[in-house]
């Protein structure tokens, strides 16, 4: 792990609050809330004493941790690699096989006056309960010293109820280079977000590299809405942000939006479009008024070789076609291409997702419909085997303003406030659309408003972490009136990692 990336608790020392009760467990202000805890009445001293203690295959990891409560504290900490404290002192981390029922990322954190235990399934566990380590830390010591942090005592059983808990950033509208989608990636790991979406391709710019289409980047990615410079990811960016990601176990999901949403390629390749003309470069925002031509073999040739260049350098799991809103594209035109685009993917290895529109077709039971407008096509989508994300646009589009009174983003799906963006039920929101078939939720950032880190981060924060919460949560936990309240105490924590959050009238911020 980098060290000039660790961005968590930078400020620490300097925010004024009040630490939660030392020795109730119960009390402390974590997001997402954790399954079960139970307190111990104590607390454990952290100091610069503390050792870590980890295995071989956790090296990184306790790396990673000591990084993390070393800028917390401002304190050194050290690492044991592959021996155990004999006076069963520090904090241990370790694999059990033995524990299925945590799944792939759950964890047990045991708190005891001496010792703190980090156990989990697999390594992507033990990040997720470092995440709620570094949350129970004080931001500032018992002593004037600054000496010791006490953390209360008890255990934290925790586990995911969503396998996929998302955020996607648009990189097309306005792009944002490696460094700030690595610190978005920073962000969203500290509240358990284990996919990150990349809206690559778009009317206005071409992100990623294709090396049998090169005019995508030199001519699709040379401008942005209002005209900006544009930008692009050269293929070795785009690896660097994939292992990144990896390293604090973020999945990326790369877009590419077909039959619509694609000026930019139609203006690099003006055979791909149907009157064989190049359009021009496009700076505005408005949708719907592009298509690839969709009975023209090239296009299909088009389709294939960057679905083979993307899916060679993405490890995960999914390639998002996009799909939506290509309204110059006649249904009988759209079905049979996106078929055909489905049997691409496929053809990669990868599964696909596509926006609720994509529904219309005949869907792989292995493919994900991506609701967002449209509930009767998340519902047509189960009837064929595939699974669906959650994104409606009225509950989880970060670019919606707040309010009437916030400067940025649009509102053409809703205004939505923090207790908005929190109190809804994932599990009964589309009426007849079962549990199990909620692969999980994933919060859109379109950036036709948003130029700026800043921008991003205060249409993003803190509604993401309610969505956070919801992805990760049980049922049971998930309460805005006790949620509003951790959340205010949250405040100092984020100032301390430098996010220009949304300070909403509707929560109490701790100072």
């Amino acid at each position: 792990m980098q060290k000039t990336t660790i961005l968590f608790a930078l400020l620490a020392l300097l925010a004024a609050c009040t630490p939660l009760p030392p020795t109730d467990l119960s009390q402390a202000s974590l997001i997402p809330y954790p399954v079960a805890v139970t307190t111990g009445g104590e607390r454990f001293a952290l100091q610069a004493q503390t050792t870590i203690y980890a295995p071989p295959a956790l090296e990184a990891l306790g790396t990673y941790l000591v990084e993390t409560l070393t800028a917390a504290t401002r304190q050194p900490f050290a690492l044991e690699v592959g021996s155990p404290d004999p006076a069963g002192k520090g904090i241990h981390l370790a694999l059990d096989a033995n524990q299925p029922e945590l799944g792939a990322e759950g964890y047990q954190l045991t708190i005891a006056e001496k010792r703190i235990d980090l156990v989990a399934s697999q390594p992507a566990g033990i990040f997720r309960g470092s995440q709620t380590l570094r949350q129970l830390v004080p931001l500032v010591s018992r002593d004037s010293s600054n000496r010791y942090w006490d953390i209360p005592t008890g255990t934290i059983t925790d586990y995911p109820h969503y396998a996929y808990r998302g955020a996607m950033l648009d990189v097309s509208r306005h792009f944002f280079g490696v460094p700030d989608v690595k610190r978005f990636i920073d962000l969203i790991a500290a509240f358990k977000i284990n996919f990150l979406h990349l809206h690559l391709a778009d009317d206005q710019g071409w992100r990623i590299e294709i090396k049998s289409w090169p005019q995508l980047t030199t001519i699709g990615g040379r401008t942005a809405v209002g005209g900006g410079p544009g930008g692009f990811y050269t293929q070795d960016d785009y690896r660097e942000l994939v292992r990144y990601a990896q390293a604090r176990f973020v999945t990326i999901v790369p877009e590419i939006d077909m039959p619509g949403h694609t000026n930019a390629a139609l203006a690099s390749y003006p055979e791909l479009n149907c009157n064989g003309i190049a359009p021009p470069l496009y700076t505005g925002t408005e949708v719907g008024f592009s298509t690839l031509c969709t009975d023209q073999e090239i296009t299909y040739q088009f389709i294939d070789d960057v679905v083979r260049e993307l899916a060679a350098l993405t490890p995960g799991p999914y390639l998002h076609i996009g799909g939506d809103e290509s309204h110059v594209t006649d249904l009988e035109d759209y079905i049979p291409f996106i078929n055909r685009v489905q049997e691409i993917v496929h053809t990669h290895g990868k599964q696909m997702i596509g926006w609720d529109e994509v529904a219309h077709a005949s869907l792989s039971k292995s493919s994900v419909v991506q609701y967002w407008a449209q509930a009767e096509n998340a519902l047509r989508g189960t009837s064929q085997g595939a699974k669906v994300i959650l994104s409606p646009a009225h509950k989880v589009y970060l670019d919606m303003q707040y309010d009437s009174t916030t400067h940025l983003g649009l509102h053409w799906a809703a205004y939505i406030e923090v207790d908005s963006a929190y109190n809804w039920s994932p599990e009964t929101l589309v009426p007849g659309l079962n549990e199990d078939d909620i692969l999980g939720l994933e919060s859109p950032l379109w950036t036709e408003t948003v130029t700026t880190m800043a921008d991003i981060e205060y249409l993003v924060f803190p509604r993401l972490l309610g969505h956070a919460e919801l992805g990760w949560s049980p049922v049971a936990v998930r309460n805005w009136a006790q949620y509003r309240v951790r959340l205010g105490a949250h405040a100092p924590r984020l100032e301390a990692m430098g996010i220009n959050f949304y300070r909403s009238k509707r929560v109490d911020w701790a100072r």
